[in-house]
């Protein structure tokens, strides 16, 4: 069970200043993480340490990430808003 300052820490990393990336990680973390595993609880933390430029480029799918975990995130987050 994830806890309310656990959370409201996770929404205020969340929020990066680049609004490519509001759009995706603050309803991300507000709607789904506390629906995760604990691995990708951990995912989503480890993806939040990285550059607001490399989650760029990631999100906009012009690259991937090195890491499986960050890749696994990527995709995770990008499945919920991109038309099946």
């Amino acid at each position: 069970m994830v806890d309310a300052t656990e959370l409201n820490r996770l929404f205020w990393h969340s929020r990066r200043g680049m609004l490519e990336l509001d759009v995706l990680l603050v309803p991300f973390v507000r709607e789904v993480y506390a629906l995760l595993d604990a691995e990708d609880q951990a995912r989503y933390r480890k993806l939040l340490e990285c550059e607001d430029q490399d989650m760029f480029g990631w999100f906009m799918q012009r690259e991937e990430p090195q890491d499986p975990d960050l890749q696994r995130m990527v995709r995770m987050i990008l499945d919920r808003v991109q038309p099946k």
